[in-house]
């Protein structure tokens, strides 16, 4: 079966995914760890008085004021320095235009290794967590790894920060891993980023197999999402799974999910290739009525050819007939007419098959013997007997019309009417 669309183009994009950043500070204090593995230490007596009017500082939204502070602490202890220069750098993160200095005294806080486990956790995540707001997505990776290594510890966002980082860096084949660590650590509570980071992973390495699996289990998770729903649609139509394309937009578009002006095109075109044109038609005609489809000729002509296949021969010509005015196409005229003379409105069939006659068509013949038809069946055998004599002169009708001369001649001969 053909593709329904040669142009259809489907586009997943991902933004980087918003996840929140790790920047909480303890007091003069460092947390006490769940697992402790290395002694607990404390800052200096001189510090830590700085420290402590830091921290009021900073409890009181004063972080300028606690940066003057904290910056002219002159600490001589390896431990001190790094407990200050975890705090500078938690200053700068908060102040949401530094990352960079963050970063740069969040080094020198975790490259001893000398912090409490809780503040040596917390520093290098944050670390990792700047480094990827930053777009040092190698220097990330490296430290998210550093962070679960030396806490035992991961979490769905960090996995999906993963498996983010290795999606700005084009390491699409990576990103499968941990965007499933992600979904099974997320447990009872999903989040759809590591969904959209696995779909975006399978198109883009053209995996459409493999993103219908995952957006058919999406689904099922986020049932209300009306973006999963059009996304599985469309992903059906890539594999060329038109039954399932169908069944899957229709059911979006019941649910109120089909908002967009390509996706009621899609599913009327869907119902069309499916044989059940009413349905496209009725679709159609709705949403170019209300504005949502563009009132144009590539979409009223797909709207006429809908009831054309429905057997609604009046409605067909009726917007064969818009299109033809919009455009001044003989085709469309040519169209138009045709179908009101299969309609038995005969003279409105004649207006319209003349007129794409006067357009030029190649068809010159067929026209006329349909314009003789029409005038035969009002009774017109004058102009009938014209316009079938006009057909005479085409190769293509000739045979045809020779038959309809004697026939429209006895006619008008028995009923007394000269030709």
């Amino acid at each position: 079966m053909t593709k329904i669309f040669s142009s259809l183009l489907l586009i997943v994009s991902v933004v980087l995914i918003q996840l929140p950043i790790a920047a909480q500070v303890s007091a003069a204090g460092a947390e006490e760890s769940e697992k402790p593995k290395r002694k607990t230490q404390l800052v200096g007596p001189s510090v830590g008085k700085k420290v402590a009017k830091a921290f009021e500082a900073y409890s009181a939204d004063d972080i300028p004021g606690a940066l003057v502070i904290l910056l002219d602490i002159d600490a001589n202890k390896e431990y001190d320095k790094a407990y200050v220069a975890r705090f500078i750098a938690v200053m700068y993160a908060s102040q949401g235009n530094e990352e960079a200095k963050a970063i740069q005294y969040l080094k020198q806080a975790v490259e001893p290794d000398i912090l409490n486990e809780g503040d040596q956790g917390e520093a290098i995540k944050l670390l990792a967590d700047l480094q990827m707001q930053t777009k040092a997505y190698e220097e990330a990776l490296v430290n998210y790894k550093a962070w679960m290594d030396f806490t035992g510890k991961s979490d769905g966002d960090t996995w999906t920060k993963i498996a983010q980082a290795h999606y700005a860096l084009k390491q699409l084949d990576k990103m499968i891993a941990p965007a499933d660590k992600a979904i099974a650590a997320y447990g009872d509570k999903q989040s759809k980023n590591p969904y959209i980071l696995k779909v975006t992973s399978y198109y883009e390495t053209k995996k459409y197999n493999e993103a219908v699996k995952t957006l058919e289990t999406v689904v099922q998770i986020f049932p209300e999402d009306k973006t999963w729903w059009t996304q599985l649609g469309m992903f059906y139509l890539l594999v060329e799974d038109y039954k399932k394309g169908l069944q899957t937009l229709d059911l979006a578009y019941k649910q109120g999910f089909l908002e967009k002006e390509s996706e009621i095109k899609t599913l009327a075109s869907l119902y069309s290739q499916n044989a059940v044109p009413y349905k496209a038609a009725l679709l159609l005609e709705k949403h170019i009525d209300s504005g949502l489809v563009t009132r144009d000729d590539k979409n009223l002509s797909s709207l006429a050819n809908a009831w054309h296949a429905a057997q609604h021969i009046d409605k067909a010509a009726k917007y064969y007939g818009e299109v033809a005015k919009m455009t001044n196409l003989a085709k469309h005229y040519s169209k138009q007419g045709m179908l009101l003379k299969q309609d038995e409105q005969f003279k409105p069939a004649i207006v319209a098959l003349t007129k794409a006659l006067e357009l030029g068509v190649s068809n010159e013949g067929r026209l006329h013997m349909s314009i003789a038809e029409a005038h035969f069946y009002l009774e017109q055998y004058k102009e009938a007997y014209k316009a079938i004599n006009l057909a005479m002169k085409d190769p293509q009708t000739r045979k045809s019309a020779k038959g309809w001369v004697g026939f429209i001649k006895d006619t008008a001969q028995r009923k007394n009417i000269s030709i």
